[in-house]
């Protein structure tokens, strides 16, 4: 029998990642689809009347094993890809848009979905059971369940082809990723680059069996050449390759992909009556309406304008001071930003660095998640893993008992996409009087360990390993009944919160005190770097916030309105930009076309919610620092009252129990420097 269809005889029930063949993968999708729907079959065919529990509850439970197995493939797709799995994905994507509209559309099922939630209000049900049957009627109502026969066919199709399509906007995202290098062969041509970086740049030369020295497009390499490569004419040339990945008109390219998932996405939301997809994605977010979020960036843009002007003048007249510059272009930005930074406030990323050894980091966090929630994380070596760069933990309270197994893979490689992430292998859930554990895993590309020294963390690493570990805790702390309301099954401009939260504590000189020592001589780091750092947080914030706000309004522009008079990616791209644009545009570079969050992951008419959740996240830290950062008070507040209770209530009647009222975005304004 598949491995993969039977109950893993492993610690903790772990994913036997050794022992499963990438071949295994298509039977065992389809005879957990087969199962699945012998059990929605069986709900239909109960002749009782329908009830929560034989209706609501059965359904819920129905394709445990076919989640189980769809988050361990996916899973490996992102973070341990290869052409065979790639092959794989392509042709199970279609199998499963397949099984889910099946599902979706199953009449039967519905009316009695239906006949349940009519009644809702005379039946005796927990908030839990009653959020759950709110979602899964909506689950149905707004995936198609009240269209006609001929109409719930072309749902099918357009699900069919968008599930495909975002799996070649991916693939061809890492392709382009993969392709390229800068293969420099003069060490001269490197000046300004921190040893460490160079090191780095040489194994990966060693590594591809190559003389010299290889920048490639992954964050941990591209991110330090721009920010200190004094040759700007190879900044260029990065910069280039980085913004024109899936927009070189080759076989890689995204623009078809884009224009056509943009329109398959509004004549779904159409088809189920709704005006755009941004629409039918934001009736289920906090912030409900395109209107809303609109407003929202709009007033942030309003008062982040001025102060990203002023910052960007600054900037320019530095430039043009110490090197000449006529015209910033985006190659000179990070460049010129950490050399302003190092002069305004005599500190920089290479002086830290040393201070951020990745397993002092990574304790620092285990400490701090003690500190504030009783966690206590145990390094061990018999959970099978995927790659053997990955760790594993068993995660225990302070009475011992489980809460979690916690996976973490920090190192970038060839089948990885880039970036940071979350995510799980098996959800938190009760199920036959059992809590069953959540296994959780965090994903990140920070630089290798060289032969000389350990993998050393800039600061914005540090808060990308917090801001992940945030979300690992919102997995890990989950305590509900059901899977899909589980954890970081949260409305996704709530889901932000806690990740974001995480982040402030980097900044705390009580938690930096815990992890923040010298790799070679133990030495913490000094009280006075903190304080620059603090300062530090506020510089270029306009910039930064123009930047995040462009995003969230391409985000909207391509699904807040009807997107078929869009015949150009790059034109229509422009002339978004237009409001929040800083530097000359590049004409062979395009966002689009590499914009992953939002056509290829589940950001669509969703990345203004990294702003929403800062203005949550910079008012819920105010709240421990007039009380103390590590206010055990409070923290138990935050793990009831949010971390965890998953989607079992509205994200706003959780965030108000927490903090005692609503959120004003005075703290974040305040904390950005902005008012």
């Amino acid at each position: 029998m598949n491995i993969l269809n039977q109950r893993f005889d492993s610690p903790y029930g772990t994913a036997p990642f050794s022992k499963i063949k990438t071949a295994d993968f298509i039977d065992a999708f389809k005879t957990a689809i087969t199962k699945s729907k012998a059990q929605i079959n069986a709900i239909c065919n109960n002749l009782e009347a329908p009830s929560f529990q034989n209706t609501i509850e059965a359904l819920e439970f129905s394709a445990l094993e076919l989640e189980r197995i769809s988050s361990i493939f996916f899973n490996l797709n992102a973070a341990e890809t290869n052409g065979d799995i790639q092959q794989i994905a392509q042709q199970i994507s279609p199998i499963l848009a397949e099984f889910s509209n099946d599902v979706a559309l199953n009449e039967v099922l519905f009316s009695k979905i239906k006949s349940i939630f009519e009644q809702k209000d005379s039946l005796t049900l927990t908030q839990e059971q009653a959020q759950l049957l709110g979602k899964k009627y909506k689950s149905f109502s707004r995936n198609g369940a009240l269209l006609n026969t001929k109409d719930k066919e072309h749902l099918r199709e357009i699900d069919k082809a968008l599930s495909k399509l975002k799996l070649t906007f991916g693939e061809h995202l890492l392709a382009e990723t993969n392709n390229f290098e800068l293969h420099i062969l003069e060490e001269s041509k490197l000046e300004g680059l921190p040893d460490d970086e160079k090191e780095a740049a040489k194994l990966r030369a060693i590594q591809k069996e190559k003389k010299g020295w290889i920048i490639s497009l992954d964050y941990p390499s591209y991110v330090p050449f721009m920010k200190y490569a004094k040759n700007r004419e190879l900044r260029r040339r990065l910069a280039l390759a980085f913004g024109r990945k899936g927009f070189q008109n080759n076989e890689l390219d995204n623009q078809k992909i884009v224009l056509e998932i943009a329109k398959l996405r509004f004549q779904r939301a159409n088809l189920l009556g709704y005006k755009t997809h941004a629409d039918y994605i934001l009736e289920e977010r906090m912030a409900k309406t395109p209107q809303t979020v609109k407003l929202f960036l709009s007033d942030l843009l309003e008062k982040a304008r001025p102060f990203a002007q002023k910052e960007f003048e600054n900037l320019s007249q530095f430039a043009q001071k110490i090197d000449g510059l006529k015209t910033l272009q985006k190659w000179d930005n990070a460049y010129y930003s950490e050399q302003l930074k190092k002069q305004q406030f005599d500190i920089d990323d290479a002086q830290l660095k040393p201070y951020f050894k990745l397993e002092n980091v990574i304790d620092g966090a285990f400490q701090i998640a003690e500190k504030l929630f009783g966690l206590q994380f145990e390094e061990v070596q018999n959970i099978d893993t995927y790659h053997q760069d990955v760790k594993t933990y068993r995660v225990v309270d302070d009475s011992s008992n489980l809460v979690a197994v916690f996976y973490a893979d920090f190192f970038p490689r060839q089948g990885k996409r880039s970036g940071a992430w979350m995510t799980s292998f098996k959800p938190q859930y009760k199920l036959n009087g059992h809590n069953e554990r959540p296994h959780v895993s965090i994903v990140c590309n920070f630089t290798k360990p060289t032969q000389t020294k350990p993998s050393l963390l800039t600061f914005n690493e540090v808060t990308t390993l917090f801001h992940e570990f945030g979300h690992a805790l919102h997995g890990m702390l989950a305590d509900t009944t059901y899977p899909s309301l589980s954890g970081t099954s949260v409305a996704w401009d709530f889901v932000e919160l806690p990740s974001q939260l995480m982040e402030n504590w980097c900044f705390e000189k009580e938690a930096l005190n815990l992890f923040a020592k010298h790799y070679k001589t133990g030495k913490l780091i000094p009280i006075e770097w903190i304080e620059k750092l603090k300062a530090a947080g506020k510089f270029q914030q306009g910039i930064q916030t123009l930047r995040q706000l462009s995003f969230g309004l391409l985000d909207m522009s391509w699904h807040a309105q009807d997107p078929s008079n869009i015949k150009d990616v790059k034109t229509h791209e422009k002339e978004i930009f237009r409001r929040t644009q800083l530097f000359p545009d590049v004409a062979e570079n395009c966002m689009s076309t590499a914009f992953a969050h939002i056509f290829q992951g589940g950001y669509s008419s969703g990345y203004y919610s990294y702003k929403w959740a800062e203005v949550l996240d910079a008012d819920a830290f105010a709240f421990f620092k007039s009380n103390g950062v590590f206010n055990t008070e409070i923290s138990e507040r935050l793990k009831e009252h949010i971390l965890s209770k998953g989607g079992t209530e509205e994200p706003h009647v959780l965030y108000k129990r927490f903090r005692g009222e609503s959120a004003s975005n005075k703290a974040l304004l305040e904390r950005a420097g902005l008012l």
